[in-house]
């Protein structure tokens, strides 16, 4: 069994303690958050000790790997402490906020010899990744619109419940980085690379430094177009929506269940048993987090690359960043330029 200890023990450290618990090649070993009550309270649910220092943490309980589940722009100072004391990363979305952070992250586990592999949950889900091969194997022909509709519930409450949230220095931006990464690493997933963004990113409804709504046409460097929608600003949330339009074919698909499948071979529609997803992008169900412990569990024991290395985690956080960029600037934005 490899060890697992949990670094941060907010909304969503309850996921990955289930994923731990239900994963068959991990086991946990302990829980650590700055805010000894939030600490507590899940070491005692999980019986295991607790820790309010990171360093204490990793020197007395020696863990394989350390799941990162702090505010956003914190992930690369505790990744990097991590890789220090020989324990393996696996990250939360965002990997980091910054590009200069996200380097850091990579050289400093690359130097220390340790594996860092990215959450995003999305991409083990039996439906996502039956899109993805009908696309790779050319059953909708070449791509022509690849469009991803994200749009959100969150209150002002959510963002007023941890002085991060909404906020540029540690949240790194707003509705796109938080909740819409998963859909924009998504569309990297199916459609393959982003070439650039021409965006409006706005603050409609909540009061908050950074993005509550957000509009961007794409170009993919395969040619095809797109459109995403982003947001959080909605008095109720719906599924995340993902349409493929090639040539020859269409597939269209939110969180339950696909809703067009249109294939060159007439292929009947793929029979989802698993849940694409969680509505209003909110994660009910631990199962994709599971897999992801596994995969890093077993990449520890054989030395093997994780499902999402940080080479692929950091793709739609550049998407993102230039997203930002076209925004800020009114003109169109190149990816990494």
């Amino acid at each position: 069994m490899v060890s697992f200890v949990v670094v941060g023990c907010g909304r969503i450290s309850e996921i990955h303690l289930k994923a731990i618990e239900k994963a068959k090649n991990a086991r946990l070993a302990a829980v650590c958050d700055i805010v000894e009550e939030k600490a507590k309270e899940k070491a005692l649910l999980y019986n295991v000790p607790y820790y309010t220092d990171l360093e204490e943490m990793l020197k007395k309980e020696k863990p394989d790997v350390a799941i990162i589940g702090t505010p956003s722009g914190m992930h690369g100072e505790h990744t990097i402490k991590c890789a220090g004391h020989g324990a393996h990363v696996l990250c939360e979305k965002p990997i980091e906020i910054t590009r200069e952070k996200i380097d850091s992250m990579i050289n400093v586990c690359r130097e220390k010899g340790v594996l860092l592999g990215g959450i995003y949950q999305r991409r083990t889900y039996s439906g996502a990744i039956a899109a993805k091969k009908a696309i790779e194997d050319g059953q909708i022909g070449k791509l022509i619109l690849c469009d991803g509709y994200f749009k959100y519930h969150r209150s002002q409450e959510y963002y007023d419940s941890d002085s991060w949230r909404g906020t540029w220095s540690l949240d790194g931006g707003g509705a796109l980085m938080n909740q819409c990464i998963h859909g924009i690493d998504m569309l990297l997933m199916l459609c393959g690379d982003i070439m650039s963004v021409t965006a409006k990113c706005e603050t409609l409804a909540r009061s908050i430094e950074v993005e509550d709504t957000a509009v961007i046409l794409v170009k993919y460097k395969n040619g095809a177009l797109g459109v995403i929608e982003a947001a959080t600003s909605l008095s109720e949330g719906s599924d995340t929506i993902f349409e493929i339009h090639g040539a020859q074919g269409n597939i269209s698909f939110g969180d339950s269940c696909f809703y067009k499948w249109q294939t060159i071979n007439n292929s009947p529609m793929p029979c989802v048993t698993d849940s694409m997803g969680g509505k209003n992008c909110g994660w009910a169900e631990e199962d994709g987090h599971r897999i992801l412990v596994e995969d890093m569990a077993q990449c520890v024991l054989t030395g093997k690359s994780p499902l999402i290395p940080p080479e692929e985690a950091r793709r739609a956080v550049d998407v993102i960043l230039a997203i930002y960029q076209s925004a800020k600037t009114g003109k169109e934005a190149f990816i990494n330029d």
